[in-house]
């Protein structure tokens, strides 16, 4: 009970401060000076015209329907008929095997093999040049990585995958861009000719830890995927990030010097000797 009326006292002591600013505000004049100043603004204010409603008409237009719901037959041409499918699908077989005629690789059709460091390149336009510039920079580039890109006569290399010129001096293809002459600033594997064993000179001494002149002078010289396939060294595997993502491995990513303090001549050494020490005894499948 003395909370209640303790409550009633206040409301009754606030109610009669209420009426009492009330009555001074009356007498100052301000509510009346309030009316006045709204009554000022809203008869300043433009009146809005309300809008009509108009309503709109759509030109009337045949839906456009596909022709196979109004139960026409498609055009019969060529073109419509013959539907892209491999050989494989058409039951013709493809002739995979090679021959050996002299020093050169032939295909079962007859024509000539090409190595991977030396791609046939379809040339539309005969004026291709190599700015004094660029050439100045390709032949720096023997010290480290080239950096001059060409998407047209460079080769891109497997770990990389940088379509650059070499850096040798005596590359007609990268030096003149003869698009016939091979990239000798490029490695060819002598087994699978294919692109795996494309390698530039920084990444072949960085990641395998082997000379270019030497590889260019073994004419028997096999890529890592072939070295594994053939069971020679089956820890000699390919340390690019796109095979060891494959592998279901993680990428090495810049490990050159940490194989060096280590005392590895390279990353594949270094990346070999982990291996044989998780699995000394059974060997890595080649994917």
């Amino acid at each position: 009970m003395g909370k209640l009326r303790a409550k009633s006292d206040y409301e009754s002591m606030r109610n009669a401060r209420i009426l009492e600013n009330q009555a001074r505000l009356a007498s100052l004049g301000v509510q009346k000076t309030i009316s006045d100043l709204r009554s000022i603004v809203s008869s300043a204010k433009p009146m809005k015209e309300a809008r009509k409603w108009q309503k709109k008409e759509y030109n009337i237009a045949p839906v456009r329907r596909s022709i196979r719901f109004k139960g026409v037959p498609p055009p019969s041409t060529p073109a419509c008929n013959s539907l892209r499918r491999s050989n494989r699908l058409r039951g013709k077989g493809i002739d995979y095997e090679e021959r050996e005629e002299g020093s050169k690789s032939f295909s079962s059709e007859g024509r000539e093999k090409r190595p991977a460091n030396a791609p046939s390149v379809a040339i539309n336009d005969a004026s291709y040049q190599l700015s004094a510039q660029d050439s100045a920079r390709r032949c720096r580039g023997k010290e480290g990585r080239c950096s001059v890109y060409n998407p047209v006569f460079g080769i891109c290399c497997h770990f990389c995958r940088q379509k650059t010129l070499c850096a040798e001096e005596e590359c007609k293809r990268c030096g003149d861009l003869d698009a016939n002459q091979p990239c000798i600033g490029k490695t060819d594997c002598s087994v699978c000719h294919s692109s795996y064993g494309v390698l530039c000179r920084a990444c072949l001494k960085v990641r395998y830890g082997e000379e270019l002149e030497e590889v260019r002078e073994n004419k028997e010289w096999m890529c890592p995927h072939c070295i594994e396939e053939k069971g020679i060294n089956p820890y000699w595997i390919c340390n690019s990030s796109l095979c060891l993502k494959n592998r279901k491995m993680a990428p090495t990513g810049i490990a050159i010097y940490r194989a060096r303090e280590l005392g590895y001549k390279s990353v594949a050494h270094l990346l070999m000797d982990e291996l044989q020490r998780r699995n000394p005894s059974r060997l890595i499948c080649s994917k």
